[in-house]
């Protein structure tokens, strides 16, 4: 799936961020800016959380689809998934609300289908946060390697018959929105020195995604990231009040956390320990020269 670029194979990342559906819309469209550049089906590592892992999840699943941007498209403009989960998980007394959106995800887009069904398609990583480590929690599958789950911290087993629908309602279970989604030692054996391990929306560690494209084993060249997180406005009339203090208070931190992993990339690639990052991409039509813009 990798690139030739003068004469040789350069392999592509592609972070996709959180920010909820206002994300996975912004991600359809850095998927068809790709696909017009024809990149989109060179991307060999996805990263996705929260948003993210909705629009990377329903483009991995139908990767080899004519109709998947289009199909996507259709399920972001049909379905109100977070409202119709919430409520039904609230009337429901046999199903958390996490589990009505990993039943929601599982109806419109994964349809039963495991991680070990991702396996002919680019790899890809399902990014949640461990509540019992602190660390990035995934769940990867794709490019025909194992699939696996865990985090770096207490260890990770193969998982090929995981369903994807949890790991997606994991990864984007908003809180206080969705609980998180607990995991006890039956499913992941690791967690029997906690009793369990809970896992909450991936944007909490790394409202980017990056952290996996960073790894050693993938030998990336260039990372093309697709940032659909707000970025922090001035307020010209800032708050003073209850929650509203909490909520920009963790804007901020959230800004915070986003410049840094920018300033990673960049000075990882600097030291000649980690890919290129581009904020603009384009092509000229001419001579079909890829150029990756500046910095």
């Amino acid at each position: 799936m990798a690139i030739t670029i003068n004469g040789q194979q350069k392999r592509i990342g592609l972070p996709l961020s959180g920010g909820g559906f206002r994300a996975a819309a912004f991600h359809l469209g850095v998927f068809k800016k790709l696909k017009e550049l024809e990149l989109l089906d060179k991307i060999d590592l996805f990263s996705c959380l929260s948003g993210g892992s909705i629009a990377g999840g329903h483009l991995l699943t139908n990767w080899r689809t004519l109709t998947a941007l289009e199909d996507l498209e259709e399920y972001l403009k049909t379905k109100s998934i977070a409202v119709s989960s919430f409520i039904g998980g609230i009337l429901d007394p046999f199903e958390s609300r996490l589990d009505k959106l990993a039943d929601s995800y599982d109806d419109h887009i994964f349809n039963n289908k495991r991680l070990k069904d991702l396996r002919k398609g680019p790899r890809i990583y399902f990014d949640a946060a461990n509540f019992a480590t602190g660390n990035l929690f995934f769940f990867v599958a794709g490019g025909d390697r194992p699939e696996e789950m865990g985090d770096h911290k207490l260890g990770t087993i193969e998982s090929p018959d995981y369903l994807i629908s949890p790991a997606v309602a994991a990864s984007s279970a908003f809180p206080p929105v969705f609980p998180p989604l607990c995991l006890d030692p039956a499913i992941y054996p690791p967690a029997e020195t906690l009793q369990y391990v809970t896992l909450t929306d991936g944007g909490v560690y790394d409202n980017m995604g990056v952290n996996p494209l960073l790894l050693d084993r993938y030998s990336l060249d260039y990372i093309i990231v697709s940032d659909g997180g707000k970025p922090f406005d001035i307020d010209e009339q800032p708050t003073e009040s209850g929650l509203q203090v909490l909520k920009a208070s963790i804007s901020i931190l959230m800004e915070q956390v986003r410049g840094l992993e920018f300033d990673r990339i960049k000075h990882r690639n600097k030291a000649g320990v980690g890919p290129l990052s581009k904020k603009n991409l384009n092509i000229n039509n001419k001579k079909k020269e890829v150029n990756y813009g500046t910095p």
